[in-house]
């Protein structure tokens, strides 16, 4: 059974009517002898939708067939069927302004599109190039504004691949060929929806460059959704000027300088912290009795970050000294120790460790470990400090 694909010849066609030729998974994936719906395909997402008034959940390619997946079974033999129009004319949006930002890629700067992925959110292009500059993007929005600006007709054609077809990417595909053509642009072998109009694209908006194992991945969004992310970018650079009482144009700068400013005051927070952390191990030292071994030892019950490392340290720098730091969330523990502590911390916490399937390690000096739970980290300390 083969369907007919109704978007083929008409991708504004949005209500038709149909009959169900096979019906499976009780009714939830249905076959029918023609179909406005387009499945995923190319790079394109599918269509939503109703039919027979339910909705719709996956429209599935399936060679020469396509199945319709149901959020509800359809029992009739014969259903109507309507589009999500909205959906539907943002996919074709997108995919006609894919066709033309490849084509203008390429026009301009020989930049040949190896790949496509349309998203619900946004669009992107792999190029053949290991670099593309924002300059670039700028000439080629530019470039395509003025062809979305002239009206130029978005043309469908079947014709036969032994011709000379002019594609701007040849197809592997032989016999008939559906063409989709924007007058003096673009010709491309493509079975995706598209609009009757380049004016319908609306606006080419480009996005963020990202590195692709040798090309250049190119984001981008069409239409109504570049209209969207326009106002929301609109929104955002006006929240960040009132909050700095600065022009627009000023903002960029002010945000560099304060970043920067920011690091710097970051990177003296930690100079200071870690230079408490040290005289309060000194001192915590010097207040700490000995025992009757001649150690000193200590425990401390807080998280485990770096400036309590930096206080255990500094306690262990001097003799005869070991300090337990404790955590009940995550349950952890840390272990330091002096050389003439006569305990090797590395050692006496992985034996500690095993007997309550813990997990950690370290060097003579300073070792670091976590426990399943509670329970478990008291036995732990429990066996550390005998």
């Amino acid at each position: 059974m083969r369907t007919e694909r109704l978007y083929y010849s008409d991708c504004y066609l949005r209500k038709f009517d149909a009959t169900v030729m096979e019906a499976a998974d009780g009714g939830r994936r249905i076959y029918l002898d023609r179909t406005a719906f387009y499945p995923t395909s190319g790079g394109q997402l599918f269509d939503l939708g109703t039919l027979g008034g339910i909705p719709i959940a996956e429209v599935v390619d399936e060679e020469d067939r396509v199945a319709h997946v149901m959020t509800a079974p359809v029992l009739a033999e014969a259903v109507g069927g309507e589009i999500d129009w909205d959906r539907r004319y943002d996919l074709m949006q997108q995919h006609t302004g894919q066709h033309l930002l490849s084509a203008v890629l390429e026009e301009l700067f020989g930049l040949k599109t190896v790949s496509v992925h349309m998203g619900l959110e946004s669009s992107t292009v792999d190029v053949s190039a290991a670099v593309v500059t924002e300059q670039q993007l700028e000439r080629a929005e530019q470039r395509c504004a003025a062809i979305i600006a002239e009206a130029r007709p978005v043309e469908i054609s079947f014709e036969d691949s032994s011709g000379d077809l002019g594609l701007r990417k040849e197809s592997a595909r032989s016999g008939t060929l559906r063409i989709v053509s924007i007058h003096g642009v673009d010709r491309s072998a493509c079975g995706g929806t598209h609009l009757r109009s380049s004016a319908e694209i609306g606006l080419v908006l480009t996005g963020k460059l990202d590195k692709i194992r040798g090309a250049t991945r190119i984001e981008f969004v069409c239409g109504n959704r570049a209209l969207r992310r326009a106002r929301n970018d609109n929104q955002t650079l006006a929240g960040i000027t009132r909050a700095l009482s600065m022009p627009a144009e000023q903002a960029a700068g002010r945000i560099a300088a304060l970043t920067e400013q920011t690091k710097s005051i970051e990177k003296e927070r930690l100079r200071l912290a870690t230079e408490l952390a040290r005289r309060e191990g000194r001192e915590l030292y010097t207040a700490t009795d000995q025992d009757s071994s001649g150690v000193r030892r200590v425990r401390q019950d807080a998280v485990i970050d770096d400036a309590m490392r930096v206080r255990a340290q500094a306690f262990v720098a001097n003799p005869n000294a070991v300090f337990l730091a404790v955590s009940a969330a995550p349950p952890s523990v840390l272990l330091a120790c002096s050389t003439d502590s006569g305990m090797n911390a590395g050692d006496r916490l992985k034996a500690a460790l095993a007997k309550v399937a813990g997990r950690g390690g370290g060097n003579q000096a300073l070792a670091q470990g976590s426990v399943p739970d509670v329970d478990a980290l008291e036995r732990l300390v429990e066996d550390l400090f005998q």
